[in-house]
């Protein structure tokens, strides 16, 4: 478990801002406590720091998996977002999807025409289960 790097910490913020917008800041700084994101294994944890303090103990190999995964990096190191960051992103979130035409289409377009492209599911999160860990 590492502190992100540079670049790790941009790609995951310009995609948490892409749906929280201004208000990531309230992810790290709660009432109940500072909060980071930890990278282990390709996957992005958000984690209370008292909890990092505890982890500090636990040898790295034997370490499963820490906090929330709120993501994880692919191969080509691009960011993609876990259906398990849906619970601390939604009192935030500006809506969560990417609209794929703009309001006047929505309007005039065939019903079976894509409108709205996912980002995560609940379905999506039964099929990754046994890989969420």
């Amino acid at each position: 478990m590492r502190p992100l790097t540079e670049a790790e910490t941009r790609a995951v913020f310009e995609k948490l801002g892409r749906y929280i917008g201004e208000n990531i800041q309230l992810l790290v700084d709660r009432p109940d406590g500072t909060y980071c994101f930890r990278l282990h294994r390709d996957r992005v944890y958000y984690l209370s720091e008292k909890l990092l303090k505890v982890a500090a103990s636990v040898p790295r190999d034997s370490l499963v998996s820490l906090g929330t995964c709120f993501g994880k990096f692919t191969k080509t190191q691009k960011f993609r977002l876990s259906v398990t960051a849906l619970d601390f992103l939604a009192p935030y979130a500006k809506g969560f999807g990417v609209a794929a035409k703009s309001t006047q289409e929505c309007r005039k377009v065939d019903p079976m025409a894509i409108v709205v492209f996912h980002q995560a599911d609940v379905g999506e999160y039964v099929r990754n289960e046994d890989t969420l860990t």
